[in-house]
C-alpha cells in the first residue's frame, strides 16, 4: 500500500480538487500545492497543519448543545474533508462514537432529510432498478472494497426510515474506517428506497425518497437479487454487510447469499459476537462456568435468535452436548416463552423452543401465558438479554427476582437507542444493590454506588464489526463464517481487563478499540485460513497483511498530473 509520504499524482485543480472530500486538505495546502494547483485566492493565506484543523473542529464541534446538531456538523466535515474528520474520530473515539453511531444516528436517519445536500453513497430506488449494473459500473467506484446496505425498513429500534436510513451505511463505514482503519475511499453505503410505509414521511413536503408504499413479495426479491448479482459481478472479492433490514427479511437474504459472495448481517451476527465475548468476560468474573448459564432472552428475532445461537456453540465448545445446551435457553418473544406446539414458530426459532414438560409444573402470573416474569421466577437464569427495542420491560420486579436467585446477575439490555433500552443501568444497579454485571447497547453515563462511580460497559457491535471487516478483506477472505464471529467473540473476550482483575470493566475501554478490531481482525483472518476460506500464510505475514491495511488519517503531498 501506498505510504502517507509518498506523492499522489492529481489531475483535478481549483474548485474541483477542493470538493473532493477524500482530496481536498484545505487550510493545509502547501504553498507549492497552491501554485501547482491553482489554489491561490480560493483559500485564506494561513497554512496550517492537519493537527490544527483538528483541534478548530473539535472546538466548534464542542460548541453546539444538542448531539444532533453536532451529527450534523460531522456529516458536514465528512462530505467537506474525510481526512480531518477521521482525525478527530480516531483521536476523540469515545466523545465521537455516540454521535457517529447509536444513539444519535437514530435521530440522523428521522432527520435525514433535513440535512441531505451533497451526494454520499448510492440511492437505488425501485423505479431504477433496471439501472443498477449501469449505475455500479462507473470507474468511480472502481476501488470500492467494502458496500453497507440498508432498505431503511427497521432502523434500530425506530422502524421504517424509508430513504433517511442512509444514515446507517454511512454510520457503519464510518466505524469501518476510525476503528477498523479502512480507507475510506474503498468504502461504499447504499440505500435500498423500495418505498415506505411511514406515513409521516410520505406526507413530508421534504422527504427526499421514493413516495411509494414499500415494495414487498416476489418483487422485493427480484430487487435485491438484482443488486446482488450486479455487486457479485462488479466487485468478485468485495464485503457486503446487511444491515437493519427488517426481521422478516435479515435472517432469509442471510442464508440465500452467504454462500454466494462474502457477506453479513451485523444484527444478527456481530450482536450475536459482542453478546458472546461480553458473557465470557463477565464468567470470569462470576466464576460460573459457561456450560452452567441459564439464559432468558427477551425478543426472539433474528437478532435475538442470533445471540442464542452463538453462546450455545460456545457452550457446546466448552463440552456441552447439544441437546443440552439449547435447554438453557428460554426465548421469550411477543407472546410469551416459546414452547414447543406453540403456534406461528418461525424456522429460526424451533432450536430454543423449551419441552412441555420442562414448564408443566411452573407458577405462572397468568395463566396459559408464560411472560418474562415467569420464565425468571421458574428457570432462575443467571444471565438475561433484551432485544426487544420495547423500553422498560425488564421491570423492577423482574429483576429483583433475578437478584434474589442470582449473586452475580448478567444482564445485557441491548436494544438502541438508548430510549428503546429494556432498563437503564443506574435502575438494574439499584434494583440488584450493585451486584449485577451490565452491557448495554447504547452509552450509559457512570453509575454512582457507594461513592464512587463505575463506567458502564457498552456491549456495542462496534467492538465486532470493523475488526471483522478488516480481517476479511486483508485475508482476501471469500467467506464470512460463522467460525469467523466465534474467533472474533473469544478476542475480544481475551482482551477483556476483568480476565485479569475481577473488579475490572468486562470490556476494554473504547479509546483502546482500533487495538481491539486489530486483534479481532487477526483472530478472524486466522480462522478463514483453518476454514479454508482465505490463502494460507505465516502467522507472521497475516499479521502484517492486517497491520498494512490500517490507515492512519495523514495528508499525503500531491503533485499535478501532466495533461
Amino acid at each position: 500500500m501506498a505510504r502517507d509520504t509518498d506523492p499522489l499524482e492529481i489531475g483535478l485543480t481549483g474548485f474541483d480538487l477542493l470538493n473532493q472530500p477524500m482530496l481536498n486538505k484545505g487550510t493545509a495546502f502547501s504553498e507549492e500545492e497552491r501554485d501547482a494547483f491553482d489554489l491561490h485566492g480560493l483559500l485564506p493565506p494561513h497554512i496550517g497543519s492537519l493537527e490544527e484543523q483538528a483541534a478548530r473542529r473539535l472546538a466548534a464541534l464542542r460548541s453546539y448543545q444538542t448531539p444532533f446538531q453536532k451529527y450534523a456538523f460531522l456529516r458536514d466535515l465528512q462530505d467537506a474533508n474525510e481526512t480531518l474528520l477521521y482525525k478527530l474520530l480516531v483521536h476523540n473515539v469515545e466523545e465521537m462514537l455516540p454521535l457517529v453511531y447509536t444513539p444519535t444516528v437514530g435521530e440522523g436517519c428521522q432527520r435525514f432529510s433535513e440535512i441531505w445536500h451533497k451526494p454520499r453513497g448510492l440511492f437505488l430506488s425501485f423505479p431504477n432498478r433496471h439501472r443498477i449494473a449501469e449505475i455500479l459500473a462507473h470507474p468511480r467506484y472502481d476501488g470500492v472494497r467494502a458496500i453497507v446496505v440498508s432498505d431503511g425498513e427497521r432502523i434500530l429500534g425506530l422502524g421504517d426510515q424509508g430513504a433517511g436510513g442512509m444514515g446507517i451505511p454511512i454510520g457503519k463505514l464510518s466505524l469501518y474506517t476510525a476503528i477498523g482503519g479502512i480507507h475510506p475511499s474503498g468504502a461504499l453505503p447504499i440505500l435500498l428506497d423500495l418505498g415506505t410505509d411511514n406515513q409521516a414521511l410520505l406526507s413530508n413536503p421534504i422527504y427526499i425518497g421514493w413516495r411509494h408504499e414499500r415494495v414487498r413479495g416476489q418483487a422485493y426479491d427480484d430487487f435485491v437479487e438484482t443488486l446482488v448479482s450486479a455487486v457479485a459481478k462488479r466487485w468478485p472479492h468485495v464485503l457486503l454487510q446487511f444491515e437493519d433490514f427488517a426481521g422478516s427479511n435479515a435472517g432469509r437474504l442471510l442464508e440465500r447469499y452467504r454462500d454466494r459472495l462474502c457477506t453479513f448481517n451485523d444484527d444478527i451476527q456481530g450482536t450475536a459476537a459482542v453478546a458472546a465475548g461480553t458473557l465470557l468476560s463477565a464468567i470470569n468474573v462470576t466464576g460460573t462456568k459457561l456450560t452452567e448459564q441459564r439464559i432468558a432472552l427477551l425478543g426472539a428475532g433474528a437478532a435475538g435468535i442470533g445471540i442464542c445461537s452463538m453462546i450455545r456453540q460456545a457452550m457446546v465448545d466448552a463440552g456441552l452436548g447439544l441437546p443440552e445446551a439449547q435447554s438453557r435457553f428460554y426465548a421469550v418473544d411477543i407472546n410469551g416463552l416459546l414452547v414447543e406446539g406453540m403456534a406461528d414458530l418461525r424456522a429460526m426459532q424451533t432450536p430454543f423452543v423449551q419441552k412441555k414438560s420442562a414448564v408443566a409444573g411452573w407458577r405462572l402470573e397468568q395463566p396459559g401465558r408464560i411472560g418474562l416474569l415467569d420464565v425468571v421466577a421458574n428457570a432462575k437464569p443467571t444471565v438475561l438479554i433484551g432485544v426487544s427495542t420495547q423500553p422498560g420491560t425488564f421491570t423492577e420486579t423482574i429483576i429483583k427476582t433475578m437478584a434474589r436467585n442470582c449473586e452475580r446477575p448478567v444482564i445485557f439490555p441491548l436494544s438502541n437507542p438508548t430510549a428503546r433500552a429494556e432498563a437503564t443501568a443506574a435502575d438494574l444497579m439499584k434494583w440488584t444493590e450493585g451486584r449485577a454485571l451490565i452491557g448495554t447497547g447504547s452509552p450509559f453515563p457512570p453509575v454512582e454506588r457507594n461513592g464512587k462511580k463505575i463506567p458502564v460497559d457498552q456491549t456495542n457491535n462496534s467492538y465486532i464489526f470493523p475488526g471483522v471487516a478488516l480481517g476479511v478483506i486483508a485475508s482476501r477472505a471469500r467467506r464470512v463464517s460463522d467460525g469467523m464471529f466465534m474467533a472474533s467473540a473469544k478476542a475480544l473476550a481475551a482482551l477483556s481487563p476483568a480476565a485479569k482483575d475481577k473488579e475490572a470493566r468486562l470490556m476494554p475501554p473504547l479509546d483502546e478499540i482500533r487495538a481491539v478490531s486489530v486483534a479481532v481482525a487477526i483472530a478472524v483472518a486466522r480462522q478463514a485460513q483453518a476454514e479454508g476460506l482465505a490463502e494460507t500464510t505465516t502467522p507472521e505475514a497475516l499479521k502484517q497483511m492486517v497491520l498494512d491495511h490500517v490507515w492512519e488519517p495523514a495528508y499525503r503531498p500531491y503533485i499535478r498530473k501532466p495533461g
